[in-house]
């Protein structure tokens, strides 16, 4: 209910949003930049906390996908012409189990983009050892994230993940040199403590990570969870105690939920205004579209087979609602740039948002700066609750209904 009075009242529309198949689109890409997601949907074992899409490793369809994948990211190149990509992130899933495929994957990329900037790529500790590193840093890859969720073996038990011991997997990674070191933390484990919480995060520090994200623990509609998270008062107190022994390191908070060393290149793989997704559920945000490739492995392999498009489902955004879907992901990284946002929209964020912006500021939400507005501790906690909703409300059943169908018609967001 909440989700939907805040959706009627931003968008100043009673319609809900909705995602279509088969939508006409443009078949050049109106922007000189954008980023790269490239999803590996492959894992060893599914954890049961994990809500992203990914299915069992199997040799053969890894290579009849890699493949695939190889010819989306050619199709692309003719169709939008040679652009400059500002970052590429390879997400899963788990991408070391195609490490020996990156190399040409990366090539690739090279020669359809102008690839000049960061490469960062998604590990699990059980993968990491010298000769990954090695590799990866042959190939080009400067930012790796850890997906540790957590340095207590009893928590990992109950997110149902193995227990390997994540210290000796983060000093590996660091004197391996690479520019950003990012740790994964899952905050809101059933039996958690703020004690150890505090550990764990002091721990991928002294590690060598450059910096922590802390994530809550959501529990998935289609999750397999037997422990469930914990409530909203404790994540808050686990999330005020992250906050704390940020400040006592002396970190800066650089989004809601991460915290790095200052002057230290940050890692980030959802706040980019314009992005290319490659893969079984990568999607793809343009200047007016945000779309979704079908969920389904097989589904996605054939359609490139085919030179079909692997698009499921495409939502069309009017002037506002593009705005609103900036609005909110930028609010994530606590800074809302008046800058970036003209060089998108042509216009001021004030005048645009300027009623919104008001009552946030009466509300002490957000802070009149410089170059915008930045996010108070106050609107911090607030959007750490209010993207939990988002996600319950939003993205769940999205993901759900693409899991169910790999070519749905249509999805209804109220």
């Amino acid at each position: 209910m909440i989700t939907r009075i805040l959706r009627v009242l931003l968008t100043r529309s009673f319609k809900p949003l909705v995602f279509k198949s088969n939508v006409k689109e443009q078949s050049e890409l109106e922007m000189n930049e954008f980023g790269i997601y490239i999803h590996i949907p492959f894992c060893t074992t599914l954890c049961s906390f994990c809500p992203y899409n990914k299915e069992k490793y199997n040799e053969q369809l890894a290579s009849k996908y890699k493949e695939a994948l190889i010819s989306e990211i050619e199709m692309a190149g003719k169709s939008h012409g040679r652009k400059n990509i500002t970052s590429v992130y390879f997400g899963g899933g788990t991408p070391a189990l195609m490490l020996e495929d990156l190399e040409d994957i990366i090539s690739i990329l090279k020669k359809n983009f102008n690839l000049n900037n960061n490469i960062g790529i998604e590990l699990h500790p059980r993968d990491i050892d010298k000769y990954c590193l090695t590799k990866l840093k042959n190939i080009g890859f400067d930012m790796i994230s850890i997906g540790i969720q957590s340095f207590n073996k009893k928590c990992l038990e109950s997110l149902g993940r193995e227990y390997v011991y994540g210290e000796d997997k983060v000093k590996l990674v660091s004197e391996a040199g690479f520019k950003v070191i990012d740790v994964d933390l899952i905050f809101g484990i059933k039996g958690q403590s703020r004690e150890e919480l505090r550990e764990y995060f002091l721990a991928a520090f002294k590690s060598g990570a450059t910096q922590v994200s802390t994530y809550p623990f959501i529990d998935f509609s289609y999750a397999n969870n037997k422990n469930k998270p914990l409530g909203r008062k404790d994540k808050r107190e686990l999330l005020d105690c992250i906050n704390t022994i940020s400040n006592d390191i002396y970190c800066e908070r650089t989004s809601v939920w991460t915290f790095g060393k200052k002057n230290v290149s940050k890692y980030s793989s959802i706040t980019r205004d314009l992005y290319i997704g490659f893969g079984p559920s990568a999607a793809t945000l343009t200047k007016d579209v945000f779309k979704v490739n079908t969920f389904s492995v097989k589904e996605y392999i054939k359609s490139v087979k085919d030179n079909e498009k692997a698009t499921a489902i495409t939502m069309k955004f009017n002037k506002r609602t593009r705005a609103l879907y900036w609005l909110f992901w930028n609010a994530y990284t606590l800074k809302l740039s008046n800058k970036e946002f003209s060089k998108l929209f042509n216009i001021n964020l004030e005048e645009f948002f300027g009623v919104e912006f008001k009552i946030g500021e009466f509300l002490r939400l957000v802070k009149k700066v410089n170059d915008g507005y930045v996010l108070t501790k106050r609107g911090a906690y607030i959007y750490h609750l209010m993207e939990q909703r988002y996600t319950h409300e939003y993205i769940d059943k999205t993901w759900r209904i693409t899991k169910e169908n790999p070519w749905p018609k249509e999805i209804i967001l109220k």
